[in-house]
Parts: structure tokens; sequence; C-alpha cells
């Protein structure tokens, strides 16, 4: 038979974070989607003294050399309470550890140590108006001018660019080519001459997404991460991480268990949804773990993100019917719900992800253009 049960040593830890998270909520509130809703210097610096900030690096670039299994329960554990977790989730989640697989050992010196202690924001500068999930349209240029690069163009939905103490810049260094070619990644600093950020509050009253424009942005050329003009792979190796990752499955659980404590557990098709419910969270739970255990084919987070993503959108409906009223009138469950259409646009569409899953994973034709 087979045991899904957790090894004790992974459900001690487990308790660990659940006591620190739950002490995090009571001293700096509590928040759906805290992963990136949820923003608190103070509380990743916790996170830090904790050592669970970098848990799965390298010990000799200063993390933890901890398996992915443990920063999956970690990272559960504080968002299923609501801990702020934010400002140091993309830096450990991505940032770190492309510069980890890219970057050279100065910027690996330089700009790590930082985002182990919790005391520097990254945002990720991404998506463009006319880019979202087409990344390699994007048209931001960065143009080599001596030792410099200089940066044009305009990124959007950069969340917490307002407070980022980094942007990790994907932009285009040449444009020979076809698209996904001639793109590449650079640190920017966010104090520099000639960046303009402006915060956009989005339907729900969040305020964490952000438009930033760049304008004759001057970055020395030893920021490059990686190949120049041979990024695109680099970017989606970075999306694997953020599409497989534990806050696609429980972003809106705090939610969930509100809506299950009113819920008419009397009536059977209640019951009957909330055990559909459980069992979604148990397969997307099985999902993430076998993309932390390396278990997966490449490019299977696709299928990861489109399951559990659309998971919360059926927890969004449950929590709807079952509130009632109360979902209306109080502004955090009128916003926890409202939210749940982003979850399967933000990191690539349903759509797109199935696009992959057909082409990449199942050698589909492409449907030619028209």
């Amino acid at each position: 038979m087979l045991d899904f049960a957790l090894p004790p040593e992974l459900e001690d830890l487990r308790a660990r974070v659940r006591a620190v998270a739950e002490e995090g909520v009571a001293t700096y509130g509590a928040f759906t989607d805290s992963w990136i809703n949820g923003y608190s210097e103070e509380f990743s610096k916790v996170l830090a003294a904790n050592g669970w900030i970098g848990m799965t690096w390298p010990t000799e670039m200063g993390g933890g050399g901890r398996p992915n299994i443990e920063r999956i329960i970690m990272g559960e554990e504080m968002i299923k309470v609501g801990a702020p977790i934010a400002a140091s989730w993309f830096a450990d989640r991505q940032m770190g550890p492309g510069l980890i697989a890219f970057g050279t050992a100065d910027q690996q010196a330089e700009f790590l140590p930082g985002m182990l202690s919790g005391e520097t924001t990254w945002c990720i500068g991404m998506s463009e108006p006319d880019s979202g999930s087409d990344l390699a349209s994007l048209t931001t240029s960065a143009v080599r001018d001596g030792n410099e690069w200089v940066i044009n163009g305009q990124k959007i939905w950069t969340s917490f660019a307002t407070v980022a103490d980094y942007c990790y810049l994907i932009g285009r260094t040449s444009t020979e080519g076809p698209p996904h070619r001639g793109v590449s990644e650079i640190i920017v600093p966010m104090d520099l001459p000639g960046i303009e950020v402006r915060s956009i509050t989005d339907m729900t009253t969040n305020a964490h997404f952000c438009e930033v424009y760049f304008t004759d942005v001057r970055v020395p050329i030893e920021n490059l991460v990686g190949v120049e003009g041979d990024a695109f792979k680099q970017t989606m190796a970075q999306l694997e991480h953020e599409r497989g990752g534990i806050d696609r499955l429980v972003s809106n659980k705090r939610l969930y268990d509100q809506a299950v404590a009113v819920a008419d557990t009397d009536d059977p098709r209640v019951r009957q949804e909330i055990a559909q419910l459980e069992i979604g969270y148990r397969l997307g739970r099985l999902l993430v773990y076998r993309e932390a255990l390396k278990q997966a084919p490449a490019g299977f987070s696709a299928a990861t993100k489109c399951f559990c993503t659309e998971h919360q959108q059926r927890v969004a409906d449950f929590a709807t019917r079952q509130l009632g009223m109360a979902a209306l009138v109080d502004p955090e469950l009128a916003r926890a719900i409202n939210y749940a259409p982003a979850y399967t646009i933000m990191g690539g569409t349903s759509n797109v992800m199935r696009n992959i899953l057909g082409e990449r994973l199942l050698g589909l034709p492409r449907e030619p253009r028209l």
C-alpha cells in the first residue's frame, strides 16, 4: 500500500512553521493570497531568522541546502493562515534560484545576502501592456552604450515595484532573428534616474500591481544575468518555479476555511461539494510535491498550475454561496472572492498552459496561424 503520510521530521517542521505563521498573523495581520498581498518587511526578517528564506539554495551560496519538499511545507503553512510573506517571496522563489543558476560569482556575492536576510525586496519586470502571456513579443529595449545598458520601455503588472529595491528585468538587447532571440535579463536598481513607478489599484482594491516606465535608465553592463540575447530559456526556467509552487494551490485556503466554518453541513449537497474540494486540495498537493521532488517531466508545471488555479476558482465559487451576504458586506471577504479570476491569468493563462501541455508534452501539432 502507498503511504502518503509525511515523515515525523516534516510534520515537526510543519508544526514549527504554523506556530510562527500564527504569531505573524497576530502581529502583522492576516491576508488572503498572502504571498502577493501580504507585504511586511519585518516578517520577512522573521522568516530569515528561522532559515526559511533560501531553504533549498546551496549552502555555499548561504542557503539551507534543504530538500524542496521542506520549502513547500513552509510556504503552505504560511499561506494557509495568511501570514504576510510577500516581501521576500519573489526573491526566494525565482530571483535567487535564477542568480544561482545563471549569475556570476560577483552577482551572487552582491545580491544573495540581502535576499537571505529578508532585507531586500525584488520585483519582476516581465509583462508589458501588449506582451502578457506572449513574453517573446516584449519590446522594452536595453541598448549597449560603452559600459552601460540604456533601458527604455514600459512594464505592467509589476508587483511591489513601489517598494522594491531591485527589478529583475526581461528586456530586448537585439531585434534580429525570431522573437524569442535577443531577450536578456538585467538587474536594475529601482532608485536609478529615469524610472517612474505608478501604482495600479485593481477592481478588488488591491494595489500591489504597478506599471513601470524606463526612460534612458543606465545600468552597468555587469548587471546582465546569463547570456546576452539568449535569456528566454532562463526566463522559462524561472516560470517553472512560479507555476508549480504551493502558492498556486492554497492562495485562498483561508477563504475556504472561513466558508466551511459557516457551511450548512446538514445539507448532503454541501457535504459533497466540500468532499470534492478536499479531494482537489489533496490532488493539487500531490502535483506540487511531484514538482518539488523532481518526479514530473519538464514543462509539467503547466498542468500543475492549470489544475491548482482552477481549483482555487472553484473554492471562491463555493465560498460565495456559503458566505452569502457576508461576502458582500465584508470588504476582506469580497476582495478574496473577487480576486479569483486572477489565479488562472497570472503566470500564464490556462489556455496558454494547455497549449504548452499539448505542444511540448504531448507533441500535438500547432494550429496554423491564419
